[in-house]
């Protein structure tokens, strides 16, 4: 298992307090409260999660306060090479021997789906971000698991509806939980909204090469190309399919997980037209713009969705510690359900029974390279999705925390 560089391997949130006599010393003593970031720090979703979340895990505990219920609070992070069997080694360390109490942030949903059961068989919480199958909250949900930012089904009621009827579809899949889960929520959606969906190839994760992918996209007759991948994977796809001629050819393309760091990578005049799903947008108001501003100075990029999810989590996760007076993870996660969402990241936003936080999405555009008018001036927004419309419906999930509710 690669380790993870040194920078990152404990990140101490607990700020520099004075040590006054008495009370301040008493809490110097006190164990700290820590909270792991789990993530791929240095391979093909580093830039969307990676250090960049950990920096915002940061942020949050620093606005904070630094500590809680006079604990000290402290970030620890780890990288899970996108393998399951790393990460739940990782985590199950930190649950043993670290005394971590949450676990944040899970790109790669085949990690979330395993670090979800050892959070269910530790009582420990889950605060999922960046992981994405809809899965999370619905056969595989979990009384420790809160889904934050987005999710497979989300994505696809966005850009999967909308673009329902440009196609006949054609699906280039990611082989592991999400890209599957991705490319199945969006064929309901796109079948449901009237469209059509011609075929499906999976590639392995890491892929470098797309040639004989896309060829045999182009070959169905397929009007439009939809990548259910993520990260570098879906940027080369992107980069390629534009090297190729597809889109110059009429073939329309659709990434149904792009980040902003994407757009960054691919550039305006390749990226211009194509159509996402966001839960955040660093652009949208002046609360987003001056948080986003505050994680530049530090990170160099403006901050994906995820990263400003897994603040959000973290922020408030720690308000429900302090509300509630104790770590307990069940009466802390009661806390988190009865109390409303509210800061730059989600208004109103409420956490469900099956774990998911509801909260509205955004619709929007790639621009031209003409219609940039500063750094990092990517996109545009289309319209507001309301939660209510985002998420899947809770009795569709088939979560059994939504059965026992019921029967109650």
């Amino acid at each position: 298992m690669r380790r993870v560089p040194a920078r990152w391997a404990i990140l101490v949130a607990a700020l520099a307090v004075p040590f006054l006599a008495g009370a301040d010393i008493a809490r110097a003593d006190q164990k700290p409260l820590r909270i792991g970031v789990l993530n791929d720090q240095s391979g093909i979703y580093a830039d969307m999660a990676g250090p960049g979340s950990v920096i915002a895990a940061q942020m949050a505990v620093e606005d904070f306060g630094g500590s809680v219920l006079g604990r000290p609070i402290e970030i620890i992070a780890g990288d899970h090479q996108n393998k399951p069997d790393v990460g739940a080694a990782i985590v199950s360390r930190w649950i043993d021997q670290d005394g971590v109490d949450v676990i944040a942030d899970i790109p790669t949903s085949s990690v979330l789906l395993a670090v979800q059961e050892i959070g269910r068989a530790k009582n420990k919480l889950v605060l999922a971000s960046t992981g994405g199958s809809s899965d999370f909250t619905g056969k595989a949900c979990a009384p420790t698991g809160i889904h934050w930012t987005y999710d497979t089904y989300a994505l696809a009621a966005g850009t999967g509806a909308s673009l329902a009827k440009d196609g006949p579809w054609f699906f280039i899949t990611a082989d592991y939980a999400f890209g599957t889960a991705l490319e199945r929520d969006t064929a309901k959606a796109v079948e449901k909204g009237g469209g059509k969906v011609v075929g499906a190839v999976r590639h392995p994760q890491g892929a470098s090469d797309f040639s004989s992918f896309l060829l045999q996209a182009q070959g169905t007759g397929a009007r439009l190309i939809a990548f259910a991948n993520s990260g570098a994977d879906q940027v080369n796809a992107i980069k390629q399919a534009n090297e190729f001629g597809i889109p110059q050819s009429g073939i329309k393309l659709a990434g149904l997980y792009l980040h902003i760091t994407d757009i960054h990578a691919i550039g305006l005049q390749t990226a211009q037209g194509l159509i996402l799903t966001q839960g955040f947008y660093w652009d949208l108001n002046d609360e987003t713009r001056a948080w986003s501003k505050r994680f530049y100075e530090r990170h160099k990029a403006m901050p994906t969705m995820g990263q400003a999810g897994t603040y959000s989590a973290i922020l408030h996760y720690l308000k429900a510690v302090k509300a509630a007076g104790t770590t307990d993870t069940q009466a802390v996660v009661g806390q988190m359900k009865a109390t409303p969402v509210d800061d730059f990241f989600a208004h109103g936003g409420r956490i469900r029974e099956d774990g998911r936080m509801v909260h509205d999405l955004y619709l929007l555009q790639v621009k031209a390279p003409a219609e940039q008018k500063y750094p990092w001036d990517y996109l545009k927004l289309i319209r507001v999705i309301p939660g209510d419309e985002a998420f899947r419906p809770l009795n569709e999930g088939g979560c059994p925390l939504v059965s026992q509710q019921a029967a109650k």
